[in-house]
């Protein structure tokens, strides 16, 4: 197990400062890259001393934040307020539902904008209402790199802390893993197949025999 996870992070061997900074920035973007699989293989490249710990997360940090202000600007403008009043109706919201939208975001712009960087998919055009609810340059910035700050020095330190603690344990239980695979795969089988029903009326049968 261990020897091909080496093999795997030996293939993104090529990974540099650069390269982070494109694919983190991609992360933001609407064609997002998973940050997962931009900093496990970096912190593999910090374990074996190719990259610097401290550059590796502000590399990080500085792709999130590059494409986040370019959605910031050109999503934003783009779409805009006007934009979604026009066509709310067709992801089945109301006009109502948008000015509900807006008010809680302009009561605590900060939270949620902070917050909609942790959510999956909402990361990616979190940008765009801040864009349309006019929250400063400056405070999105400060919001999206203290995130991606956060984020990227999360990934890093778990792996390059815990991975000899990871390969120790995937060692140890790959065998129960695999039977815990197994028998879960049956008990689906049982259930999906219907034997249950058929165990539970062959007894309701012999029962009513006796």
């Amino acid at each position: 197990m261990e020897h091909l996870i080496k093999i795997i992070l030996d293939f993104v061997g090529w990974l540099d400062y650069a390269s982070i900074v494109f694919l983190m920035a991609l992360e933001s973007s609407i064609f997002p890259v998973p940050s997962e699989v931009v900093m496990i293989p970096a912190w593999y490249l910090v374990f074996t001393g190719k990259l610097n710990f401290i550059l590796v997360i502000l590399a990080g940090t500085f792709g999130s934040l590059l494409w986040a202000v370019v959605n910031y600007f050109i999503l934003g403008q783009f779409i805009g307020k006007p934009f979604l009043l026009k066509y709310w109706k067709y992801i089945l919201l109301k006009e109502k539902d948008y000015h509900k939208a807006e008010k809680l975001f302009l009561e605590n712009d900060v939270l949620y904008t902070f917050l909609g960087r942790l959510i999956p998919v909402i990361r990616h055009v979190i940008s765009i209402p801040a864009w349309i609810f006019k929250m400063p340059l400056w405070l999105f910035m400060i919001i999206t790199s203290l995130w991606a700050w956060l984020w990227c020095a999360i990934l890093t330190v778990f792996w390059y802390y815990f991975w000899e603690n990871i390969i120790t344990l995937v060692e140890k239980y790959t065998k129960l893993a695999w039977i815990i695979w197994v028998l879960f795969a049956f008990v689906f089988l049982f259930y999906k197949l219907g034997y249950h029903k058929k165990i539970s009326k062959l007894l309701k049968t012999k029962k009513s025999i006796d």
